[in-house]
């Protein structure tokens, strides 16, 4: 009898296809036993080239769980049903890894959470950023002090002209936003988990609608349909946190910048700094003299199965993994997702409003 553990897959579309499905296949331990996607085609096409022997394939999550048979669900759905089924299978006895971001709103999170602690489960949220080379390395140093008191940081996720054209990414119903949930999630995650800061005070944000209005516009993904594009194109937001530390972030799938990149973070402490932007590099003081190092991370510090580097994704599925197995927490942990949905829902509301948004709840004509 097989002591791997199960797992079923709900939405078999674009993430799980690009992600998911091939990390847990190079992961000796797991098998995947059960596919559902409201495109029954989808489910069966992944139940063939990923399922175990005799994997099951649905069209209703609700029948999946209902049968069981499964240790893990993967949740790979537009973000508006994250929490819908996330929760129910926490309550039918899984333990969830959902994709990026949490939820569509901090009161979906919360459910997702509240669930997740009622029935004992284990659940995670996507975050495969973390498990970069260059973000474990950073994350390495901020813990052993190198950098100090980490006071100022800038999440980063611009692109210049890379809007997602398939799927729903345009659909603010499914989605609930566009780039900042999108791509500003990774990297608001990113740095906070960085700066080991989760008590935001107060976010200021705007969002914009400009270039997504344009017909044939250069697109790496192809033109857009100006119809679809009811998303902002680019988002930013101000945050500043409990301890007085703040943040930048800064997120597009838009915007006539030279200079732009997805997923990286800058940090500014009191002994030293760190960038993303052209590798690694260390930034501080040292006999007197500024100096600025750029970090090689082409060998060495992490750990090979097969004589071949892990990609974030298998290494992100192998932690989760072992997190289940010895029962202990997932790298990313849900009251930390909890925090970024917080935070981006703040930075809509702001620009919705044109108000700060505070965390105790004060407002800013007080």
């Amino acid at each position: 009898m097989s002591n791997k553990l199960k797992i079923a897959i709900i939405g078999c579309g674009g993430i799980a296809n690009g992600k998911h499905m091939p990390s847990l296949s190079r992961q000796s331990d797991a098998e995947m036993v059960a596919f559902c996607d409201i495109i029954e085609e989808r489910a069966q096409e992944a139940a063939d080239k990923y399922g175990a022997e005799g994997a099951a394939v649905y069209t209703d999550f609700r029948e999946l769980l209902a049968t069981g048979g499964f240790d893990i669900v993967h949740v790979c759905t537009p973000n508006d049903s994250h929490s819908e089924i996330t929760v129910a299978a926490l309550e039918a006895g899984n333990h969830v890894m959902c994709e990026k971001p949490m939820a569509k709103t901090t009161a979906q999170a919360q459910e997702m959470l509240d669930a997740a602690r009622r029935t004992g489960k284990k659940l995670s949220i996507a975050y495969q950023n973390r498990f970069r080379s260059d973000s474990e390395y950073l994350k390495g140093m901020c813990e052993s002090g190198e950098l100090g008191d980490i006071y100022y940081g800038k999440a980063i996720a611009l692109r210049r002209r890379a809007v997602p054209t398939w799927g729903v990414f345009l659909d603010e119903e499914k989605q609930g936003g566009g780039p900042l949930i999108d791509i500003g999630t990774h990297a608001l995650d990113l740095t906070l988990w960085l700066m080991d800061n989760y008590k935001p005070r107060m976010v200021v944000g705007s969002t914009f609608h400009k270039l997504g209005q344009r017909k044939n516009a250069a697109n790496a993904f192809g033109p857009w349909d100006p119809e679809q594009f009811k998303v902002e194109d680019s988002a930013f937001g101000f945050i500043t946190m409990e301890n007085g530390a703040t943040i930048s972030l800064e997120s597009s799938w838009a915007l006539n910048v030279s200079e732009f990149g997805e997923a990286k973070t800058l940090l500014a402490g009191t002994e030293g700094g760190a960038d993303m932007k052209d590798g690694l590099r260390i930034n501080g003081e040292r006999a007197g003299r500024l100096f600025e190092t750029k970090v090689d991370l082409s060998s060495g510090g992490v750990a090979f199965y097969s004589g071949s580097a892990e990609t974030e994704a298998d290494r992100e599925a192998r932690l989760w993994l072992e997190a289940v197995r010895e029962d202990k927490d997932p790298v990313v942990l849900p009251e930390q997702a909890l925090v970024v949905t917080q935070i981006l829902e703040a930075v809509y509301e702001s620009a919705r409003t044109g108000r700060a948004v505070y965390f105790d709840g004060s407002s800013d004509n007080e």
